[in-house]
């Protein structure tokens, strides 16, 4: 047989359970790692950092629903991907992420080896939900079944497997090289469907909240809230899973106080799956905490989520998708009654939290869809981010997704951009991000040329950190630090080999998606919120 080192098994064992590309900058503590790459069908993609190598892995992820995988070095290769992590773990985003550690006999030593830390999993361990250090090569294959097993049973999010130097090198030919039957997402008790089908029949209220847990779901959220008369509220990550043009599709704003009035104090039962309850969907205006004054039936395959945010009447630990079924298969009557006065509900709800759309973000988008039509955007922390959290829908899932919520990290957008155009090379995908969080990243413009990802940046010019500034000055704070000075973003794509343009109106936006999409390369357009302003009165 062959021989074969420790990091060309585990390329084969990538290969084996579908990962088709890896995201990392090569290191001399991961040369070993790189080995096994030559000839393989993997596609390796070089970011400029490793934040941004988690950012493309996260953005891979969320338009493919496979992790996604990252090759990192040791020491500042993980305190640099660490935040990308953190950002992957709150929304729940599978992700891979395989580093180097020194030698097996300097672990723990202190004694200022080369990219050294005192103990890398202290490290990671926050910001996973697996953590390891593989000792032995003969543990391999099941340690990457114990990975992907998380990715398919449990609620997702990282998982960090490092592998001293020595161990990478040695011979791993005798390894049984066929991957491990990983096990299905739980499914949910009788008794728990039975009590969930008596409450929901009952019920002369019902709403039903879909997060980032019901994202996989087909038709039966859609059929079981048919069945029941019931509204539909969708928090950001659970985009897509309703059609949003549905008479019982409320949209995305849990946030709003209208929305806020009917989860809380009218409806007498509501039906939670896959959400959190947490701030950034709920409480987006800081109004305090929700207090569900009626039943609550909550379906999550995480059971700690189940007891977290707002106590349960009814936990379910289950995949959404069985869990929804097996209620759908309970329920034997459809109820028809008063579907004119629900559907008239869920109207003036709707129009209620039209009230706060701003205008030119709702013409921003529509300009974006109607040139583009189906299409990905994938937003970082910016002004019109946060109005797409709460307004912005989508047809299908996985078309908008943000750093804006959960961790609200910065500098996400360009490089999550290029993971989602690999992970979906057939449809458009928009980066979208401000002139300040485009800052903490635009490095990775040019691996966007590099890689020959044709992506389209939006970059939103309102020179500097708008939402801050709007923060300050709502708290009658002096503005300091949020009017920073943005860079010619048209020059500096252009420099690294990105073509690029400058747009004043949506007409001029409008052209250059155009011109983006017939160019088949990345292509960058900065938009001049001050501009662009003029044709609006606020």
């Amino acid at each position: 047989m062959q021989q074969q080192t420790c990091g060309e098994a585990l390329t084969r064992l990538l290969q084996a359970y579908g990962v088709d590309t890896i995201f990392g900058i090569p290191g001399v503590h991961t040369i070993e790692l790189y080995r096994g790459l030559k000839g393989s069908p993997i596609k390796h993609v070089t970011p400029r950092h490793e934040q941004g190598a988690g950012f493309m892995a996260d953005g891979y992820a969320r338009v493919t629903d496979k992790p996604g995988v990252c090759f990192i070095i040791t020491g500042p290769g993980m305190t640099n991907i660490v935040t990308a992590m953190g950002q992957a773990l709150q929304d729940s985003i599978p992700m891979l992420v395989i580093s180097s550690v020194n030698r097996t006999q300097q672990l723990a030593m202190g004694e200022g080896r080369l990219h050294e830390l005192s103990n890398q999993l202290a490290l990671t361990s926050g910001v996973s939900r697996y953590s390891h250090t593989l000792l032995s090569v003969d543990n391999l294959p099941k340690v990457l079944a114990q990975a992907f097993a998380v990715f398919s049973s449990q609620r997702p999010g990282p998982v960090h497997i490092e592998i001293p130097i020595d161990v990478l090198a040695q011979d791993a030919s005798h390894l049984d090289m066929q991957p491990w039957p990983v096990p299905q997402a739980p499914a949910p008790q009788p008794d728990s469907i039975k009590q969930a089908v008596a409450l929901l029949s009952q019920a002369k209220r019902p709403v039903m909240i879909l997060g980032g847990g019901a994202k996989k779901v087909d038709f039966v959220a859609q059929e079981l809230a048919e069945k029941l008369n019931m509204p539909v509220v969708n928090t950001c990550n659970g985009k897509g899973v309703m059609p949003p043009d549905h008479p019982l599709a409320i949209g995305s704003t849990p946030s709003h106080p209208a929305i806020r009035e009917e989860i809380e104090k009218q409806a007498d039962v509501v039906l939670a799956v896959g959400t959190e309850l947490a701030e950034t969907d709920y409480d987006f205006f800081f109004l305090g905490d929700l207090a569900i004054q009626g039943k609550l039936i909550r379906i999550d395959i995480d059971s700690a989520q189940l007891m977290r945010n707002h106590r349960p009447d009814l936990p379910i630990l289950s995949d959404a998708q069985q869990a929804l079924s097996a209620i759908n298969s309970g329920l034997s009557a459809v109820k028809t009654q008063n579907i004119d006065i629900v559907h008239s509900r869920c109207d003036t709800l709707r129009k209620d939290t039209q009230d706060m759309k701003k205008t030119i973000y709702r013409d921003f988008f529509k300009t974006i869809t109607d040139t583009l039509g189906d299409c990905v955007i994938v937003g970082d922390s910016t002004q019109p981010a946060y109005y797409a959290q709460a307004y912005y829908e989508t047809n299908n899932t996985a078309r908008y997704f943000h750093s804006t919520s959960g961790y609200g990290t910065l500098g996400y957008a360009f490089p999550a951009a290029i993971g989602a155009k690999i992970g979906a090379p057939k449809l458009p995908v928009i980066g979208l991000t401000g002139d300040g969080g485009g800052q903490f990243s635009l490095n990775e413009i040019i691996s966007a040329v590099d890689a020959n990802v044709p992506v389209i940046y939006i970059v939103w010019n309102n020179q500097g950190h708008g939402e801050i500034r709007r923060f300050m000055d709502d708290a009658k704070v002096e503005k300091n630090g949020v009017d920073i000075i943005p860079p010619d973003y048209v020059a500096l794509a252009k420099a690294m080999g990105c073509n690029g343009a400058h747009a004043k109106s949506l007409t001029e936006l409008s052209a250059l998606l155009n011109q983006a999409e017939a160019y088949d390369a990345p292509f960058l357009i900065e938009l001049d919120e001050a501009a662009l302003e003029c044709g609006y009165a606020f």
